[in-house]
């Protein structure tokens, strides 16, 4: 991508079936079609081609087509129902109106949507999207810096998505994986919170969100010249977590973990080697700029369908043997049997779980990294894996109870989303604090 262009476009995947239906609000041309394109349109897959239906016409295309709007300012697309966030606590189906230009490609026997916008118009809904335009222009500010770093480094570095380091030992074998930038072949990101939260002009601002976007217009994060992996998640619980401890075991100088406060707390140890250290961190609740559980704050903060979620900072969430041997067992596809204990292994920055030994009455195995713990002992996701497990009404050696105490909502990296918004509502600037979190990057306007 050339970044000296004035107005950067970036390609975003929405999603994949075999038949979809659409409506163009407005004239779209396509290329090789004298006539335009208005009104309700179905396409599907049929003999290896892409058949698309309107207007009583039906034409056929061999790999893509792309529909572009004749006026990008009053025109859109609609499709009424797209999932949103899949494998999440806030899974739902949603109608969502989306600007710029629909391309549609053929993959895998499926027919690929992608919207094709301007990086500012993309950051506009996802700033909109991530978070709630009640907020204070500084902490959205601070936001739109930091998505817009983060889509540019994607785009530049496309790194490989997954790594995995396959059982090594045959007793207590090792299941470590990790989720790296996701490279996604066909477009640049998706619109999922894999990637960044966007859905298009549905949820769109008029307000503070647009003018963050505008008052920061080509303004990213740089370390020694390049663009910064601007990372980010909810809720620290009280300290960020350092990059290496959630993906590649790469050290990156500008992700590395920082006390979410004015300063380090007092009476307690952050040597979270020491499990005694992890509990006294976990069972309480230390000063920190995401420390807000005011329903009447969280609710400037927060967007509508992430404010069911108020114990972000400390939660605990409780399980029967049943349940949680057969949340184990699904979630792996192994059968573990009964589960007898919980182990912590390796911890982040942040007392982050790195690594879970789970025992069981047929099977042990260590799981990693941060995302698979989540994964594993939850239906949906744990909200974070700075956790620590309590083990209850135990019965021939076999715990009938596990309690899971935890601290913070997402991997911890980079930014604090609710504590970036607590800093501005006291008085910080959107500099301020994007030095708070990512205190060795310089601010840089590429365009």
């Amino acid at each position: 991508m050339n970044l000296e262009l004035r107005h950067p476009t970036v390609k975003v995947g929405i999603f994949s079936n075999e038949k979809i239906e659409f409506s163009l609000y407005g004239d779209y041309s396509a290329q090789g079609f004298k006539h335009n394109f208005d009104g309700k349109i179905k396409a599907e897959i049929k003999n290896n081609k892409i058949i698309i239906s309107y207007d009583k016409r039906t034409i056929k295309v061999d790999s893509k087509i792309q529909f572009n709007p004749t006026n990008e300012i009053l025109e859109y697309f609609l499709f009424k129902e797209i999932q949103v966030g899949e494998k999440f606590h806030w899974e739902n189906k949603e109608q969502e109106r989306f600007r710029g230009s629909l391309l549609l490609k053929k993959w895998q026997n499926k027919i690929l949507v992608i919207n094709v916008i301007k990086i500012e118009d993309y950051l506009r809904s996802v700033i909109s999207s991530e978070m709630s335009d009640k907020l204070t222009l500084q902490a959205l500010k601070t936001h739109a810096v930091v998505s817009r770093s983060w889509l540019l480094n994607h785009i530049n570095t496309k790194q490989k998505i997954t790594k995995i380091k396959e059982p090594n030992q045959k007793d207590t074998a090792e299941h470590i994986t990790w989720i790296k930038q996701q490279e996604h072949e066909n477009y640049d990101v998706c619109a999922s919170d894999h990637c960044q939260r966007y859905h298009g002009i549905t949820k769109l601002s008029t307000g503070m969100a647009l003018k963050a976007v505008n008052e920061t217009e080509g303004l990213v994060l740089t370390y020694k010249d390049n663009i910064c992996d601007t990372r980010y998640s909810k809720c620290c619980g009280g300290i960020t977590e350092s990059f290496e401890n959630v993906w590649e075991p790469t050290k990156i100088e500008y992700l590395t973990s920082v006390i979410d406060y004015k300063y380090e707390p007092e009476n307690y140890s952050l040597n979270f080697n020491d499990e005694n250290c992890v509990s006294k961190w976990i069972l309480n609740s230390p000063p920190a700029f995401c420390n807000r559980n005011d329903k009447e704050m969280l609710s400037n903060i927060l967007v509508d369908y992430d404010q069911s979620t108020n114990d972000f900072y400390r939660w605990e969430v409780k399980y029967d043997q049943k349940t949680i041997s057969k949340l184990i067992n699904e979630n792996t596809n192994f059968d573990f049997g009964d589960i007898v204990d919980l182990v912590p292994g390796q911890r982040g920055d942040s007392g982050r779980l790195i690594t879970l030994k789970i025992v069981g009455s047929k099977k042990t195995l260590i799981i990693g990294k941060e995302l698979e713990i989540r994964r594993i002992l939850s239906p949906t996701h744990l909200y974070s894996s700075a956790i620590i497990i309590e083990k209850q009404n135990i019965k021939d050696g076999l715990p009938q109870t596990f309690i899971i105490k935890g601290a913070g909502w997402g991997h911890g990296v980079g930014l604090c989303q609710i504590g970036a918004a607590v800093m501005s509502a006291t008085g910080y600037k959107f500099d301020e604090i994007l030095s708070h979190y990512f205190s060795k990057a310089t601010l840089k306007k590429i365009y």
